[in-house]
Parts: structure tokens; sequence; C-alpha cells
């Protein structure tokens, strides 16, 4: 659990379940529901986006509270089969309280719609097991830190969790909460990265903050570490994996769909990354 404050969106506790939000992805998002909360947490969450003038909820919640969620307002936008140790599906549901929100304009949905078509087409692509020199891939440690924050800075103009902060890396690290690879080339510089965020009672994780910098792209450095990663995550028992992946990132959608990924839904104007709030692509995996 993401849970250090960044320097627009915030992480804190309401009632006794977790939520963030904030003015950079200008809304709320409720990242883990307590069910000593449910129902009486949907008001709430409703009231203090009217109150900060927010444009969307998003919630993340076990499919056993999807119909009250649906009756105040929200919709099922994307779903994450088994998220809850295989037990119950997570939904992913938005709550639009600004009409301009949900609007997609004609040219990014086109867009939005030519991505999930190629990374269709890609889906039969079997993925290689070897990494394609001259990188080599292996996880992260704290040495890496600095080298890994700068690269986060030189590929994203925002994100909604602060990967550019040092401590916040170490903190994630030390707490094993997050688990970090990278991608070196040669003269050992980091060209790459991605993380996998772990969800140990749920045995899920999310494989989230890939970034490759502009010299290094067109290699497939992406799809070897999520490989590598796959790997690691079976290795520590974990039976889910999903991404939240920008909808309009063709080299991220069809990375997914070559592992063998499969797309739920698209979170409409839910994350501000790389500079502007954006549509973002659900893609889930059961390990075998």
């Amino acid at each position: 659990m993401r849970t250090v404050n960044s320097p627009f969106d915030t992480v804190i506790k309401l009632k006794k379940s977790v939520i963030q939000h904030g003015p950079s992805s200008n809304r709320i998002y409720l990242m883990k529901l307590h069910p000593e909360d449910y129902p009486d947490i949907i008001p709430e969450l409703t009231g203090m986006a009217e109150t900060h003038k927010y444009g969307k909820i998003f919630a993340k919640v076990p499919s056993h509270a999807l119909d009250g969620f649906l009756k105040e307002g929200f919709e099922k936008e994307a779903v994450v089969p088994g998220y809850y140790a295989g037990e119950d599906d997570a939904m992913f549901l938005g709550k639009y309280l600004r009409a301009e929100r949900r609007i997609v304009a004609d040219d990014v949905r086109s867009m939005m719609e030519q991505v999930i078509a190629l990374a269709g087409e890609k889906s039969t692509d079997q993925p290689s097991e070897t990494t394609t020199p001259p990188f080599s891939i292996r996880r992260l440690e704290r040495d890496d830190v600095d080298a890994l924050t700068r690269l986060y800075g030189s590929v994203f103009a925002s994100y909604p969790f602060p990967i550019f902060e040092r401590e916040y890396i170490l903190h994630t690290m030390e707490e094993d909460s997050i688990v970090y690879y990278g991608a070196f080339a040669e003269n050992r510089r980091l060209v790459a990265a991605s993380s996998a965020e772990l969800n140990k009672v749920g045995l899920n994780a999310e494989m989230t903050d890939f970034a490759t910098h502009p010299d290094a792209r067109g290699h497939n450095i992406a799809l070897h570490l999520l490989l590598l990663m796959e790997q690691d995550m079976r290795e520590r028992g974990l039976h889910v994996l999903y991404t939240i992946a920008r909808a309009i990132s063709t080299g991220m959608n069809v990375t997914f769909a070559k592992a063998g990924y499969e797309y739920t839904g698209t979170l409409v104007n839910n994350t501000n990354i790389s500079g502007q709030i954006e549509n973002m692509n659900v893609w889930f995996k059961t390990l075998k």
C-alpha cells in the first residue's frame, strides 16, 4: 500500500478505509474499503468530493459492494477477477461530479480504440524469455535509488505518486510494499525501470511505474522487465497481477497483451500522468 504523501495528492484514512485525494488528479481514489465502512462511507465520499470541488471519485471495491455504489451514482469501468485472494473480484468504479470529466474527445477516443485493437492483434505473439543485449535486468536495491528517481524525473512530467522522491522509494523498499526492477546499459546506466506494488493479503500485485529513457526505446525492455517481475511474483506466491496503463500508450498496452494479460475496461479521465489527466486501461492476468 502506497502510504506516503505526494506533493499534490495525499493518502489518508477516511473512517477505517484508505483514500487518496487532491488537486493533481482532481479526484478522490478509494484505494481500500474497510468492510465496517460500507455502505456509510459512500455519501461521505460524495460530500468530500463536493466540498473540494473534485471532478471524479474513483473506487476499487469488492464485488459484494457493487450494488450499493451503483445505487449512489457510480458506474462500473473495469474489473480485476480474483483480486481479493481469489475469493472476490475488484470492481473499478467511477462517479462523475462534473459533466466535462466524463467527456473524451473524438480523436482521443479513436486513438484509444486503435491501441486496443493493435494490442488484441499482438496478444498471440509469444514473448521471448531472454533479455535483449546490451541490457541487463535485475531487481533494484538501495544503491540504485538515486538513479531511479532521476530516470522517473526524466520520463514523467507528473505522476500520481511521489516516485521522484528518494525518501519515498527508500520507504517502500524497506517495508517491502513495492519491489523495483531496472534495466542497465553496458555502461551501467539505468535506462528503464518498473515496479510491483504488493498486496500480500489479497495475493495480488499491481505491475506499474514502467519508464524507459528515450535513448533506450525500441528494444522491448518493458516486456523483459515484466517477465522478470512475473517470475518474482510467482515465487512470492501471488495469484493475480494487474496494471492500470495509459490508454493512449501503444507500447504499454501491447506489452501487457503480449504477456497474456486481458483488457477489462477503461477508467475515463482518471489519473494525472505525464502532465495531464488521462484515460487508463485495466489489464489483469491470473498466474498458473
